[in-house]
Parts: C-alpha cells; sequence; structure tokens
C-alpha cells in the first residue's frame, strides 16, 4: 500500500523486543504493480519455506552466521483500521491501484455502487491502471474502467456482498452497468 518496490522474508534468532534479533538469512522479492497482497502471500511463503530449509541446514553445519538488524530506517505497520478500506477516488489513479491490491483479498478494498436500484458495497479485488479521465469515481466506459483524481483504473476483479469474487466480464454478464453511473 505504501509503494515499497521489494519485500523480503528473513530467519531470525528470536530475543525479547518485536522483531528485534539477529538476522540469519534473508530475502528479497519485488512487488510488482499487478500483485494483490494475496499474491505476495503465496510468494513470500514459499520463499520462506525454502529460505528455512537452508537456515536449518546451515545450522546443521555449524555454518548459520548471525549479524544483527540495522536500526536505522526501521518502521511499525500499524493494524489496518476499517476506516481505511474504503477506496477515496479522489486520490491518483496508481495510488488507488497500491490501495486495492494491498487489501485484497482480505480485508478488502470497497466502494459503493448503485446496482439494481439500490446502493450496495462492492469489494474491488484486483485492478489495473487505464488510460482515461473524468471525475472521480465516474464511470467512463462500460468494462468498469472508473475515473481518479488523475487518472483511471479498470476493474478487473470485484465482489459484491454476499457473492462469491468475479470477473468483471462475468459481473457485467449479470449486471449491466454504464456512465453516467458513480463511485462512492
Amino acid at each position: 500500500m505504501a509503494g515499497d518496490s521489494e519485500t523480503g522474508v528473513m530467519v531470525m534468532k528470536m530475543d525479547a523486543g518485536l522483531d528485534t534479533g539477529d538476522i540469519a538469512m534473508a530475502e528479497r522479492i519485488a512487488i510488482t504493480e499487478a500483485m494483490t497482497a494475496a499474491d505476495l502471500h503465496d510468494a513470500l511463503a514459499t520463499l520462506g519455506g525454502d529460505l528455512m530449509v537452508r537456515a536449518i541446514g546451515a545450522l546443521e553445519r555449524g555454518m548459520l552466521q548471525l549479524r544483527p538488524q540495522a536500526r536505522d530506517g526501521v518502521t511499525y505497520a500499524a493494524k489496518i483500521d476499517k476506516a481505511e478500506t474504503r477506496i477515496d477516488w479522489n486520490r491518483p489513479a496508481r495510488d488507488v491501484l497500491r490501495h486495492i491490491h494491498g487489501l485484497s483479498p482480505f480485508p478488502g478494498a470497497w466502494c459503493e455502487m448503485t446496482l439494481e436500484g439500490a446502493v450496495q458495497r462492492v469489494k474491488i479485488l484486483r485492478c489495473e491502471i487505464a488510460g482515461g479521465a473524468g471525475g472521480p469515481g465516474e464511470l467512463l466506459d462500460d468494462r468498469l474502467m472508473v475515473a481518479c483524481q488523475q487518472g483511471a483504473l479498470r476493474i478487473v476483479e470485484l465482489q459484491r456482498a454476499g457473492k462469491q469474487p468475479m470477473k468483471t466480464e462475468e459481473f457485467l454478464r449479470g449486471t449491466p452497468i454504464k456512465p453516467p453511473a458513480r463511485f462512492s
């Protein structure tokens, strides 16, 4: 959500502090624009499992070396509050994309739209940057391109309340929505 270009996993020795022990091994992975939190979770799980096997092997051979963590540049990631999950279309498209992907699938970034004559909450699970412009939250075409403060996003996957996640094409077959609809 913050726009980091990479993240990683590490094997560390536990101590009294929160994530403050010495580091044994670490691996990094690039965060692409298309990755959701679920995609990143799965990639890190695989990487972490492999790293743990290598660390245990090094420990068995007496080759596991520990080094202190850097004290500079450390930030605490606060728990995400429900109020933070609502999509703010008044932000630049790239910021909105990171917000959506950083919360997908759980807890999920959401907005409201009028569907079948009633305002309904919809989670946006996956999107991509699109070429377009308009008022924030304005539906720009019949394929779910939504304007942001700067630029636009195309919704790729979404989930209506109480329903299963679905691709945009599937959603539009059962729920036609066209401009001048607005997302709030």
